[in-house]
């Protein structure tokens, strides 16, 4: 029986979300003008559980480039209302459209003159009526087994919050860019703004020897820096080579002499390297096609200007 009212309870909330997109009518595209002119914020509010939903609401719209912050519908008649002006836009979010807190805010909010966007489930209510745009989330079943809590109306909210969310960042052209701005401080942000030149190692942190160099000496350079692997440069210090471990073990055993010979003998030719002004994330991407650990940095012209290890990647939170 668990199984089953599991799968009923799914099956509602999907039929919930599949109607919206049937009522989606020119009330949308005018809730999204609305918000997309709106020279100060958005501001979300209701109570209850659809106040938790109104709050991610609000929440998703300020990441992607609408500015909007929740303000609690009873906090509102206590004092909260004075950060609503008459350049804001207030999204009142009410099922019914006739909660206390709601009902009780709608004439301060014509005096006040701002403009307001509901999404309710009953497009006769007081607060439709008060509304310069309704927006129908109106549905047919809840998912509760008593029909009392919402279920698939908040489900519906939710979801049509996230299509106006959508549609805003596409009016806008919103970039993945100006979305790391605005997460700095997670891996989002880390993904879309961390650099190879960031975290690479440069200068004397990491080993860079000449083509003549024997062996034993880059040997010494790669211990000395701690790293896996050493780039070999030509006159010009343009990236020619890498000399790794993996080069090392291939040619030890078959090869006594392997400690004096120059290095262009045995390393690598061409290995695959990466631009400093590269995402991180490209970087990752690179090491784990190639299935290799170090990756050379190179410049625009070829010179050989870092090495990144797979651990770089990871003390830097990337993943």
């Amino acid at each position: 029986m668990t199984i089953q009212k599991a799968k009923e309870v799914i099956a509602i909330e999907a039929q919930a979300i599949k109607d919206l997109a049937l009522r989606l009518d020119k009330n949308f595209l005018k809730a999204i003008d609305l918000m997309a002119r709106c020279p100060s914020r958005v501001i979300v509010t209701g109570m209850g559980k659809t106040g938790i939903i109104g709050r991610k609401i609000a929440a998703t719209l300020s990441s992607t480039g609408t500015p909007s912050i929740y303000m609690h519908s009873a906090e509102a008649v206590h004092g909260d209302l004075g950060q609503v002006t008459k350049q804001d836009v207030l999204m009142i979010i009410s099922y019914s459209g006739e909660t206390e807190e709601t009902t009780r805010l709608l004439p301060l909010i014509k005096k006040i003159g701002v403009k307001t966007i509901a999404l309710t489930g009953n497009p006769k209510s007081s607060l439709a009526k008060y509304s310069d745009v309704i927006i129908n989330v109106q549905v047919k079943k809840e998912g509760c087994p008593l029909g009392l809590a919402p279920m698939a109306s908040t489900t519906a909210t939710l979801v049509m919050g996230d299509a106006m969310a959508a549609c805003l960042i596409e009016r806008k052209g919103f970039q993945k860019e100006d979305f790391a701005f605005f997460h700095p401080g997670g891996a989002i942000g880390l993904r879309l703004l961390l650099k190879v030149e960031d975290i690479m190692r440069k200068g004397y942190h990491y080993p860079r020897v000449q083509l003549s160099d024997k062996v034993k000496k880059v040997l010494l350079a790669i211990t000395k820096t701690r790293c896996g692997s050493a780039c070999v440069v030509d006159g010009k210090g343009r990236l020619v080579g890498i000399f790794t471990d993996g080069d090392l073990r291939r040619h030890v055993e078959s090869d006594q002499g392997l400690l004096n010979k120059k290095v262009q003998e045995v390393m690598t030719k061409t290995p695959t390297s990466i631009l400093q002004s590269k995402l991180a994330v490209e970087a990752f991407a690179l090491l784990k096609e190639k299935k290799i650990d170090e990756l050379p940095v190179v410049d625009q012209k070829g010179k050989s200007v870092g090495l990144l290890d797979i651990q770089d990647l990871l003390k830097a939170g990337l993943f």
